[in-house]
């Protein structure tokens, strides 16, 4: 539907403004961003970084205290919402109560004043698109959550915008609804191939459907790439225990040759192929390990750690434990069949790091 997309340019966007107890606050300070053509980049941090309040800015509800804001070739940080051509998705979806299905979807095309025939033929191909065929007639208040969703989503890229921005658009939705409905978001952005930009707080969600992923806390980006980037080569503490879940280990790096790397953690010395901090040797830093790359055995196998088992999850396809090991309660995931690999608490273990898959940060824990 949407023909030639169009790149957005974020240059030194701030939000400013003054709080009764806290004083000046910047809620957004000094962000610069670039969204290809066509991509979807979601915003992703925890609640109060920033985030709606960058896309708000993008979709001309809230002016930027500094900075320019470029949505094709046009700088549009002095144009108003309605005059930008973007689609946007809200949080609670914004449905009209009191129009049908088909008067929601096409109420954008009625204030462009489009033809009665061109409304219907362009209504009737995105309510298709959607998986909505034959809900013209039905009010809101007879759709589930999941169809409201779409109809909101329909409504949103009917109108065929420049780029299309999603508030939290899953977040009033049950578990399994929100995996079927981000599989159909992401689809639908692929296929229409208009640059989206997404803003949620839930890890898993930015990982399933973005390109890339911009990570913000207090305001700014703390790290910017694709899925696998963040989790696999975390910039920061916050960004490695934001994207999934880490295990932050104390580390000292004794000898390093090229990504071969010997590390001192809790007096036993680990050697392993390992990323990040390339000028840290001597240096106390933190060893970034994620809970599927450790390794559990009975105690005395000759572990790298040991440890006590504090709790045992049994959840189906993987059992969770909590390990105390020293100063360190480690997080370990053991995937596939777990009865032959069964510890309960209070069992005396040992905890293998791996060989690959380390990356160091330098710098203290968040």
């Amino acid at each position: 539907m949407a023909a030639n997309p169009v790149a957005i340019r974020l240059e030194g966007i701030s939000a400013r403004f003054d709080h009764r107890v806290k004083g000046a606050v910047a809620a957004v300070d000094n962000v610069s961003l670039d969204v290809a053509p066509g991509e979807l980049l979601t915003l992703l941090g925890p609640s109060g970084c920033g985030k709606t309040t960058t896309l708000r800015m993008i979709a001309g509800f809230q002016k930027p205290s500094a900075g320019r804001i470029q949505i094709g070739d046009q700088d549009v940080t002095e144009v108003m919402s309605n005059d930008r051509n973007i689609g946007f998705v809200f949080q609670n979806y914004a449905l009209f109560p009191h129009l049908s299905v088909y008067e929601n979807v096409a109420y954008g095309l009625r204030v462009r004043k489009l033809d009665d025939a061109a409304m219907r033929g362009a209504v009737g191909d995105v309510l298709a698109l959607v998986g909505l065929k034959g809900y013209e007639g039905q009010m809101p208040h007879q759709l589930s959550g999941g169809e409201q969703q779409r109809v909101a989503l329909a409504r949103a890229i009917v109108i065929r915008p420049r780029v299309l921005l999603f508030d939290e658009p899953l977040s009033n939705l049950d578990a399994k609804l929100r995996v079927q409905m981000r599989g159909e978001i992401q689809r639908l952005q692929r296929e229409v191939g208009i640059t989206t930009v997404y803003v949620t707080h839930d890890q898993e969600e930015a990982m399933a459907i973005s390109d890339r992923i911009a990570v913000m806390n207090k305001g700014v980006i703390a790290q910017l790439g694709s899925a696998e980037d963040l989790y696999q080569r975390p910039a920061s503490a916050f960004v490695a225990k934001f994207i999934g879940r880490a295990n932050l280990l104390r580390a000292t790096v004794l000898a390093r040759d090229g990504d071969r790397v010997t590390l001192d953690i809790a007096g036993r010395r680990h050697q392993a192929a390992a990323t990040g901090a390339a000028s840290s040797l001597g240096k106390t830093i933190q060893a970034v390990v994620r809970p599927e790359a450790l390794a559990i055995d009975a105690a005395g196998a000759g572990a790298s750690l040991p440890g006590t088992v504090v709790t045992r999850t049994y959840l189906g396809e993987k059992v969770e434990y909590l390990i105390a090991a020293g100063d360190e309660t480690l997080q370990v995931v053991q995937l596939g069949p777990a009865e032959a690999r069964r510890f309960p608490s209070g069992t005396s273990v040992g905890i293998r790091l791996p060989a690959t898959g380390i990356h160091l940060i330098e710098e203290p824990e968040a």
